[in-house]
């Protein structure tokens, strides 16, 4: 099942929700009663007419099926291109890092090189680079453990920290590939004898709004709240509150993240995470409105990427395909790899091969550089 031909009729959810639901022996009625979604709306995801570009739907469908909702994204996908065959190959890395026992001893690791090279991976975390942050991260989790390993005394809480902040940048990387449980198992690992640290707990809450786990999420960051949380904190949890169709508390906790933006960078991604609260909501002249609203110069290439593709299925949802595409291609343009990862990105894609009259060709190659063609 998830092998299924991305090139059959209804997309790359839509071909597998038809598929799963047929193995379920379940009628598009008995899907429409399960889920609250309307009956049209299922059968053109089923044969290419509609996508989807709301998480709360996604999980849903999930649910109704009983399903992970990998199983109707085809996470993780399989590689397409060198660059995305060497990010697949991290997960290999990494899971080796769960199963070894900590070192006893190790070699000598300087708190300062550790913390540059743990701010380069960071960089290409902001970036969207997934390829540099890939090749980064196996042997910044081994010198991480071998600092904390090696440092005793004042040093230790800066090793703690590094250490943290590298298996937060891993599972972060994993989650986007679609190994949420090895993700989950790392943010577990990276905090043994150490308090709930705020990176860790933010991480989960993306991972449980990943996993299609609203209420979870939402559980989550109220604990988070009691680690110092940011404007970070409630930013996700208001998506985790418009995925489950509480606007109104999406909005409470916008307005509370605003407030707590300290600089321009941290005020563009709250307009951006408004942005993606009304694209789930359904409001997609809203979103469009935010997206416009947001300092796009402010942000890196990872966040721009995913505002440009709210951007752009609020123009398709708008009737505006070919405007759709050109935001798609700038998303390419910022984050490549980040882009053709996003499950949602790659529905709205694939919809979009048939629906465009001027940009036909470029989003046909941007879809097969994606694997859907």
């Amino acid at each position: 099942m998830r092998e299924l031909d991305e090139t059959a009729a209804g997309g790359p959810i839509g071909a597998r929700l038809a598929a799963w639901r047929r193995h379920r022996d379940l009628t598009r009625d008995d899907l429409a009663s399960r889920t609250g979604l309307e009956l049209d709306y299922l059968a053109g995801l089923e044969t290419g007419r509609e996508w989807v570009d709301r998480r709360g739907r996604l999980a849903a469908l999930a649910t109704a099926l009983r399903l992970d909702v990998a199983d109707l994204t085809g996470q993780p996908y399989p590689p397409r291109g060198q660059e995305h065959a060497a990010v697949r190959a991290v997960a290999f890395h990494l899971r080796r890092s769960l199963v070894r026992r900590q070192p006893d001893t190790a070699p000598g690791v300087l708190l300062e090189e550790l913390a540059e090279r743990t701010r380069a991976a960071a960089r290409a975390d902001s970036a969207g680079d997934e390829h540099h942050l890939a090749l980064a991260l196996p042997e910044l989790i081994d010198a991480a453990d071998h600092a904390l390993a090696a440092t005793a005394g004042p040093g230790r809480e800066e090793a703690v920290r590094l250490r943290v902040d590298a298996h937060v940048l891993a599972a972060g990387l994993l989650r986007r590939l679609g190994y949420k449980d090895l993700a989950w198992m790392l943010l577990h690992r990276a905090r043994p004898g150490t308090r709930e640290p705020l990176p860790v707990l933010v991480e989960e809450v993306r991972l449980l709004i990943d996993f299609g786990l609203p209420e979870y999420a939402l559980a989550r960051a109220e604990r988070a709240e009691d680690a110092g949380a940011d404007w970070e904190l409630p930013a996700l949890a208001a998506v985790a509150q418009a995925m489950a169709g509480r606007r109104p508390e999406a909005e409470r906790l916008l307005a509370t993240a605003a407030e707590r933006a300290a600089d321009a960078r941290e005020s563009a991604l709250v307009i951006a995470a408004r942005a993606a609260v009304a694209a789930e909501v359904g409001d997609a002249a809203g979103a469009a409105d935010h997206v416009r609203a947001a300092d796009h110069a402010a942000l890196d290439g990872a966040h721009r990427s995913s505002l440009l593709v709210v951007a752009a299925a609020a123009e398709a949802r708008q009737d505006r395909a070919d405007q759709a595409a050109v935001r798609l291609f700038e998303a390419d343009a910022a984050a490549p790899l980040r882009l053709r990862l996003d499950p949602l990105a790659r529905d709205l894609v694939a919809a979009l091969t048939d629906r465009t009259t001027v940009q036909t060709a470029a989003v046909r190659d941007l879809a097969e550089r994606a694997g859907l063609r």
